[in-house]
């Protein structure tokens, strides 16, 4: 778990929350846009990431129904969205 997992854990074996999800993503989608702006023809990776961001916009919205508090939080923690 990274860094600004950690930061947004509600208790410390937390894994499974959805903010915790949502910065595991962020994570695998900054590694796989690295990955793909240097492999322009690998369509599966592309594909992975095009899931990964669908996801990550599901749990933002489900954060945005119905924890207001915990969605904002995440934003400003993870640089998502001004």
């Amino acid at each position: 778990m990274n860094i600004k997992a950690k930061e947004l854990a509600i208790h410390e074996k937390d894994t499974g929350s959805s903010e915790i999800q949502i910065a595991l993503l962020t994570e695998k989608i900054e590694t796989l846009s690295k990955h793909i702006k240097q492999f322009k023809k690998d369509k599966h990776s592309s594909v992975g990431l095009l899931r990964a961001v669908n996801r990550r916009k599901k749990l933002l919205d489900y954060l945005k129904r119905n924890k207001m508090d915990s969605y904002k939080n995440v934003l400003s923690k993870l640089n998502l969205r001004k």
